[in-house]
């Protein structure tokens, strides 16, 4: 269906039946009629969700509410499902797996009409599930866009970034995405006390030279971001057929006040003490760095790393160094995040806890007060 006819659609207004019920309304969500949340891709059918973060928010004055979501290939890998969340009025309401094809919930209900804001954001990661949110059935006479704010972030990272474990403090528990919150990390948290908007690129154990290698013996080439920064994500599962990795991402539908990139926590398995090594991962940064700006010109880039061990934080600094020497570029600066510590405990496969990420929020936040001046 074309937009302009989705859109059309959606402007009707609700009338009574036959019987003296209220007609319910359907509407599929796309940029016109809801706000997107990072970076999402409209189907004729449904709103693509792919990145940690990724979702859609608007508001509606009604007294019924319901949305269905559609889960993609993975719906029966239990370990690989999609997590979700729906929350009304800033309260959450609905947190789920996407077991099945297709999961209605029913979020609003009242006895009169109100007014209400919705955001149904997916909390686990790319890799593991992408979702969609397939239809909005409400007897709103329309649902609108939430506003957009007046500062917008990019943050690029890995697992991390997307809440890996966040609700599992078993260090000796396993990646499950039953676990992933990513509204819980510091990168959602920072956003949020900055009354920002946000996007997500982040990808549990992938870096800029290298995946998580476990040994340490060679590079894992296959999990990069730099591979996937301007797709609409990367996913072991598919969508209707589709793959986000196939998918180009418009840098035009979001145009970001700050980058944050915090990457070098899986190439540190890699590099380990070798100079070589070292250096590869900093030369390579030097170019990620390049590639970030041709997509972002007036983008404050930030380069961040430590959450997890901050041996390789001195070539963050270099590349940055070697990057503005290189092409002027001085809109660009450095955080160092504090270790994790022990007596905050350890999330799943030893990530950071929800008290260690509101740390890095609080740290990460005075940072960019200070850079940005909000």
């Amino acid at each position: 269906m074309k937009p302009a006819l989705i859109l059309l659609l959606c402007l009707l207004m609700a009338i009574p039946t036959a019987n003296g019920e209220t007609a319910m309304n359907t509407f599929t969500p796309n940029w016109n009629n809801v706000k997107p949340l990072g970076r999402t891709k409209p189907l004729e059918d449904s709103l693509w969700l792919c990145f940690s973060g990724s979702g859609a928010e608007f508001t509606a004055e009604c007294t019924r509410l319901a949305i269905t979501m559609a889960g993609d290939s993975n719906v029966n890998d239990k370990s690989n499902q999609t997590r979700i969340a729906i929350e009304v009025n800033g309260q959450r309401v609905v947190d789920d797996m996407l077991d099945a094809a297709e999961k209605t919930y029913t979020v609003w209900e009242s006895e009169t009409a109100q007014p209400i804001t919705v955001r149904a954001i997916k909390l686990s990661e790319t890799a593991m599930s992408t979702c969609g949110i397939k239809a909005i059935v409400t007897d709103a006479a329309a649902i609108q866009p939430t506003a957009k704010k007046e500062r917008t972030i990019e943050f690029i990272g890995d697992s991390i970034t997307c809440g890996y474990g966040v609700d599992d403090e078993d260090a000796n528990h396993p990646f499950s995405t039953t676990t992933e919150d990513v509204t819980r990390a510091y990168a959602y948290k920072t956003a949020q006390a900055l009354d920002a908007d946000y996007s997500m690129v982040s990808i549990s154990g992938y870096g800029i030279i290298s995946g998580y290698t476990g040994t340490g013996e060679s590079k894992v080439t296959s999990q990069l971001i730099p591979t996937y920064y301007e797709k609409l994500g990367f996913s072991y599962g598919s969508y209707q057929g589709e793959t986000p990795a196939n998918v180009a991402w418009d840098f035009s539908a979001y145009t970001p006040d700050l980058i944050v990139v915090n990457l070098g926590t899986n190439d540190d398995s890699y590099t380990g003490t070798d100079p070589e090594r070292q250096e590869d991962y900093r030369a390579s940064y030097t170019e990620f760095l390049k590639v970030i700006r041709r997509n972002n010109p007036d983008a404050t880039i930030l380069c961040t790393l430590g959450i997890m061990g901050d041996r390789l934080y001195p070539q963050v600094k270099n590349a940055v160094a070697a990057y503005t020497e290189e092409t002027g570029d001085t809109n660009i600066g450095c955080l160092k995040f504090d270790v994790q510590s022990p007596a905050d405990g350890y999330a799943a496969d030893w990530h950071p806890t929800a008290a260690t990420h509101d740390k890095a929020a609080e740290k990460l936040i005075k940072r960019i007060q200070q850079l940005m001046s909000w």
